[in-house]
């Protein structure tokens, strides 16, 4: 398992799965994954960070692997 603060993240933002999900270019059961902690490759980490409004180098703050 993963360790992330998507779903922290996403929710302190008032987003839903769908939204993220659209905003990041992915699908929502991707982000459903992600927030259950499964891996997933780094260019959806980068959809996911830009999506949420962190550069790259914020990573540390949204995945702890």
């Amino acid at each position: 398992m993963i360790m992330n603060s998507v779903k922290k993240l996403r929710e302190e933002r008032l987003m839903s799965k769908a939204e993220l999900a659209r905003l990041a270019g992915v699908s929502p059961i991707t982000i459903d994954r992600i927030e259950r902690g499964e891996d997933c490759r780094m260019e959806t980490k980068r959809k996911i960070l830009l999506a949420l409004g962190f550069s790259l180098s914020d990573k540390q703050k949204v995945f702890q692997d």
